[in-house]
Order: C-alpha cells, then structure tokens, then sequence
C-alpha cells in the first residue's frame, strides 16, 4: 500500500564510486556532485531520503591520491582535498577547476554564505505558502549560485524504511552533505538532481487547462448553473474546485469548529453521485478541499469504520486524531475516509495544510507525509496521480501540484509571482498553481486581473480562485464588455496551448527541464549578475515571456515589460513583430496584448477547437512555425497510463535556406491512440515573399487552399 512507486527509489551508488574509511564515505556520484559522509559511530545511511531517493549514478572517471592522514579525489571538474578527521573548515574542501568571472571557486566545510557585495550570490529556490504574501518574501536557498557550487545538507531529512514508510532518522553525531559543483551549467545541475531525487512525475493532460475555483458555498444547482453559463459562453475549464463548503462547517459545537470534514453538506449537496457524475459527463476533472488537522470526529459519516480501524469504540465518540506519523492511522484515512468520495466521483484532493503538529513524531512534517501517500495512493487507478498541495521542502516536485496559497490581491503580488516561479525550478519545482487573480484583501482592478489572467496563461497552471466574498467575482462575464472579451480569449487561449503544454510536461519528466526556466539558464555569461530581468522567463522549448506587472502609462495606455532579447530573430506571438537580439529593450503592450516572443525556426502546435471543456487530443491543430531559422518541433501526446503508456510522435519540422518547407511528418509510435481524423493549419509567421509556394503529400503536389497576409 505504501510502496506503489518506489521500487526504484532503493537504487545504491556502485561500490565503484564510493571512498570510504572508518568514520567517512565519499560517494563521487558525477565529476561535479559528490555525496560527503562522516559517522562518529562508522555507520552511514543507504535508504531513500525524502530529497535523495536514487543514488545510482553511471561511474565518472576519477582519481584518488591518499596517505594515513590525507585524502584527494580528483574527477576533471573538482579536487576534493580532506584530513581524515571530523569535517571542519581546514580539513575538508572542494576546489572547481572551472572559472567564474576570472575566480576560482573554492567551498570549505562550515564556511559563511557567500556573498557579493553584500548581496547572497544564492539564486533561490521556493517557499512553502505564499498565504497573505503581499509581494515578496524569503525564499529558501536553491541549487545554484554565482560562485558556481552549493551544498545541501541531508542529514535531517526523513528515510524511507522497507516496509515504504517514511520516519525520523535516529539521533546520531553524523554529517550527510552534497555538494553541487556546477559552475554555470544550471540545467545540469538541476537534470543531475533530479536523478538523484527522482523525476517529475507526468501531469495528467486535464490539468494543464483552465480551473475554476473559489471559496464559496456553491450549491449542486448554482455551481451546475456557473458551470453552463462557462459553456454557453465557449469559456473552456477542465477542472472544477469545490472549496471546504462542500462538507458540513457548522457542526454542533460540542465537537469543535468545521474547518475539518469528511461529510457532505446535503443541503447544498444532496445527491454528491449524481452531481460528480454531471460534471464528468461535461468534461470537468473534480478535486476538493482537505483540512485534516482536526481528525475524525463523531459527526461524520466515516466515523465509525474509522474509530473502529482504530480500536475506537464508536459509542465513546471519541475523536480519531490525526496522526501522520502512524502508518495505521494513514491506512485508516485512505481506506475509510477518502476512498469512499473517491468512489463517488472525486478525481483528485487539495490538501488544505496550513497546521503545525499533526503528528506525533515532532520530527516528521505532516505536509510531507500527506503529500507523498495521499499522492501514492491517487496512482492506485493506474493514470497519472495528482495532489493539490504546498511544498514541503527538496524532493516535493514528485508530488505536483503545488498550491502556493492565499496571495494578496496587488500589483506588488502579481510583481513577485513571476519571479518566484522562476525560482522554483531552481529546486526542481516545475508546477506551481497560484491564485491567479490574487485570493483577498487588496484592491480590486480591471487591468490588474486581466495581467494577473495573462500571466496565469503563460504559467504552470491556471487556476482562477478567490476568497468568500460577494463582491470577488473573477467570472468574465461580471467585468465590462471589453475586459469579457478578452481574459474570453486568454482563457481559450489556454486552452489551444495545452499540445505544447502536454509536451513540455513530457520534457520536464523524461528529460529533467521544468517548463519555467530562469533566462540565466541558456544565457549564464551575459546575465551573472544582472537583477534586471529576473522576472522574464522561457516558457518551455519555443517561447520566452516578458511579463507585464505594473499598471499601463496613463498617456500611451500601454503596460511596459523592461527585457532583454537573446541574439538572434524573435517575433510576437500576438502581432507578429519582429525584433532582431542581442539587445535591452521596454516592450510596450495595450492591454489585450503579452508580450510573448517565439524566436525564428520555434514550432508552436496549438488545438485549433479551444471552446469545449476538458483536454482531449485534438482533431483540429494548427502549427505556428517562425520563419527565419531551421527548427523543429516533436509533439507527444500518450493515453495517461502509469505501465504499459502508449505513446505517440508528431514531428513538425522548418528549413530554411533557399526554399523554406514546413514539413509534417508522420506519427510516430501509437498512432491507434489518436482522434480518426485530424486537420492542420500550418501558419508561417515572418514569410514575406510567397510567390511560390507548394503543398505536396507524400511528394506529389496537393492542391489545398492557402493565404498570405503581411499584417
């Protein structure tokens, strides 16, 4: 029950890379990350732990130069030099052979934090919540650094036991360190780490389309009634939220608040079967809220198979508390408590943990284990698993979604969300679902939620959500016409982007690239020390956005992006400008208008039917290609199995030399997986003399219609 996907999660270094003595162990698991032990008692750890679950790295080359009172390891990116004693700042050090800005880089146990300038040369990672964030906050230190190295210690973290249970490590005088010697190769840095700490799992097609979300008492009817109003309005959505008041909050005082429960509420929802059903049949996924600090009390309808799981006599009503550290106790919560919904129609949770304590293990975070079973057991349907959830520290992109919490309503807010997702992919944390729109307090702005609306498209995930109050409503048919119309064609827009979307979930899981890259990725040299476009970002293999997150100039009425354009020709996505690299540049927007830029050869494949709800495959694609460079595009699309996953290839290929083609190749793999029939539109941006152009299939001339337009 607690090992559904683990089995290679017990992955031991080869013998080959390890160095070991009485009281230490040196495990060279790439010529830049090595694994740095000391025992006092000679004992080392082998088990998972919640960040490393796999140690099991191809052998590097290295060397190895010892005396009774010195160690060298030397691979052809490091020397480690060590004294055989204690760590400690003279007897352990890492010298990187590479240079950063005409320095060496050189790491000493126990060393200060590095700075420059006063300033942490640490380029971040995430936070656990965003909750009542009103712009920016600390955010933890991250895998990569100025200075070129970073170490983690692991030496606190949890172990997973044989029997796939996560507990506290014994009280030991130990160290358990890594050390990241990656210079400027982030992307190597972070696919390394996530082979050490497992990949990102793959998301499940629906979820990268719109949710809908706020925190109201929705009846069956009303929430079935939004619902078709979406519908009738073409605004696509694929997953629907239902926030705490799907459950009883009001329960008779004796037993405590209702901020936790199990049970719906029947006089807002009397018939929960046929309600879930309904919104499966109009092609909406259902995830709902979980407050789970407050245990199971004598109200709800699981109380007695739980109080009975746990040797409770339910005449007592005594409440079962919640205890995350217990496996009976987790046994008992998926059995009785949540598998039960799940059997009425819930797809997925969010789990709502805002509570300290919660086990009785002080040093096992609840969060963790909430995140990592609840997680585990969704996979027991044999597709994709999904959680909605907080981050809970290294290791916690195995377990998406991320629910970054309730964010204050503000342009400072929305100024800082773009930032902090780049961020995250620093610590391999790829898909962060925010409150797009902001979730209270603050102001209340047309233009402010319709950039929040643009940035939430060109995000990881784009969930609208909001607080319980009369007046924060984020339905676009409640804003003036001209704001409907166009977060109407952002939110389709989303929609259309879900095949290059789903492709990019695939890079991120079989490759080790989140889909939200920081431009000092691909661009490390030209901005090493450069604050100035922080919040600017690839968005996976073919774009680049420049996000607008400040009020539009009251004279031009236009919203201004500060970036930096990387050599070569980009266009806009929206209006097709071109714009020659390799240059510093404020790019001016009205307000139906994101500055997003594709750079000449990108292919974009986009569902060309983006008014229905749900994900399915496409029968209608069109294919954005970006004349001016050789590209080339290969879209994956699978049936979402966890074993057995059929998989099928589309390649979209761009020449360009004296005569551009744009070829569409056949599939590749299950192409049985695929709608019937499937028509393209292939749309060349930036082709300016059309004069002959061909279609042929199969190399014979095809006579289908076509335009040129040069506006």
């Amino acid at each position: 029950m607690f090992d559904n996907h683990t089995s290679d999660w017990k992955k031991l270094a080869s013998p080959a890379a390890v160095v070991q003595g009485d009281t230490y162990r040196f495990t060279v698991l790439t010529n830049r990350l090595i694994r740095m032990e000391w025992s006092a008692d000679g004992k080392f750890e082998d088990r998972p732990t919640s960040m490393a679950v796999c140690r099991e790295f191809p052998v590097p080359d290295f060397e190895v130069r010892e005396t009774d009172t010195s160690l060298e390891i030397i691979t052809d990116a490091l020397r480690l030099e060590y004294d055989k004693k204690r760590f400690s700042f003279g007897g352990l050090s890492i010298t990187l052979k590479g240079m950063i800005k005409h320095k060496c880089a050189k790491w000493h146990y126990n060393m200060p934090m590095i700075t420059i300038h006063n300033q942490n040369t640490n380029l971040r990672g995430t936070c656990r919540t965003l909750d009542n964030v009103d712009g920016a906050c600390e955010l933890e230190e991250g895998l990569l650094n100025r200075h070129g190295f970073v170490v983690v210690d692991d030496k606190d973290t949890l172990v997973l036991n044989e029997k796939g249970w996560y507990e506290s490590r014994p009280e030991r005088d130990c160290e358990d360190l890594y050390f990241f010697g990656y210079l400027l190769d982030h992307k190597g840095c972070i696919r390394d780490f996530y082979h050490l700490s497992g990949a990102t799992p793959m998301l499940p097609r629906y979820a990268l389309g719109n949710w809908w979300s706020r925190y109201y008492p929705y009846s069956e009817k009303t929430y079935m009634d939004l619902m078709e109003r979406f519908m009738e309005k073409k605004i696509p959505l694929s997953v629907s939220v239902l926030d705490m008041d799907w459950h009883i909050t009001q329960p008779d005082p004796k037993y405590g608040n209702g901020w936790t429960g199990y049970s719906w509420n029947r006089d807002l929802i009397p018939d929960a079967p046929r309600f879930l059903s309904w919104l499966h049949d109009h092609g909406l996924r259902t995830t709902m809220n979980l407050h789970p600090c407050d245990g199971i009390r004598a109200f709800e309808d699981c109380y007695e198979a739980a109080a009975k799981a746990m040797g409770i006599d339910p005449a007592t009503e005594e409440t079962v508390q919640f205890d995350a550290a217990d496996p009976k106790h987790m046994k008992m919560y998926l059995n009785e408590v949540l598998h039960p919904l799940e059997d009425e129609g819930v797809d997925f949770w969010w789990i709502d943990w805002q509570q300290h304590g919660g086990t009785t293990d002080e040093k096992i975070d609840p969060l963790w284990m909430l995140n990592h079973y609840l997680y585990e057991d969704n996979a027991r349907k044999g597709t994709y698993p999904m959680i909605l959830s907080r981050y809970a520290g290294k290791g916690s992109h195995r377990y998406p979604l991320g629910f970054s919490g309730d964010t204050v309503m503000s342009w400072e807010s929305l100024n800082f969300q773009p930032y902090f997702t780049n961020c995250a992919s620093n610590v391999g944390y790829g898909w962060w679902s925010h409150d797009i729109g902001g979730h209270t307090r603050g102001i209340w702005d047309d233009e402010l939620q319709i950039r929040w609306l643009q940035y939430g498209v060109f995000s990881p995930i784009n969930r609208l959500h909001s607080t319980k109050d009369t007046f924060l409503l984020k339905e676009p048919w409640n804003f003036p016409i001209g704001t409907e119309m166009i977060m109407t064609d952002y939110l389709r827009l989303r929609h259309a982007l879900i095949p290059y979307l789903y492709t990019m979930n695939y890079r991120n899981h079989a490759q080790g690239q989140p889909l939200i890259c920081p431009m000092y990725y691909d661009h490390p040299m030209e901005l090493i020390n450069d604050k100035d476009f922080i919040n600017q970002y690839t968005f996976g293999s073919e774009l680049m956005v420049c996000p607008i997150t400040s009020k539009s100039d009251s004279v031009s009425l236009t919203g201004k992006a500060h970036a930096w354009i990387p050599k070569g020709t980009w266009y806009d996505l929206f209006n097709h400008r071109r714009y020659t690299g390799c240059k510093v540049i404020d790019l001016y927007r009205t307000i139906e208008q994101y500055p997003v830029l594709a750079k000449a050869g990108a292919i974009v494949p986009l569902d060309d039917d983006c008014t229905q709800n749900g994900a399915p495959l496409p029968t209608q694609l069109r294919i954005k290609a970006f004349c001016g460079a050789d590209g080339s595009f290969t879209m994956y699309e699978d049936d979402e199995k966890i074993v057995n996953t059929q998989r099928a290839f589309t390649t979209f290929s761009l020449t360009w030399g004296k005569e551009a083609c744009l070829t569409v190749s056949p599939v590749a793999g299950a192409a049985q997986i695929l709608p019937e029939t499937r028509t393209y539109t292939l749309e060349l941006v930036g082709l300016t003399n059309p004069s002959s152009v061909k279609i042929t299939k199969n190399g014979a001339a095809e006579d289908l219609p076509w335009t040129f337009s040069n506006g």
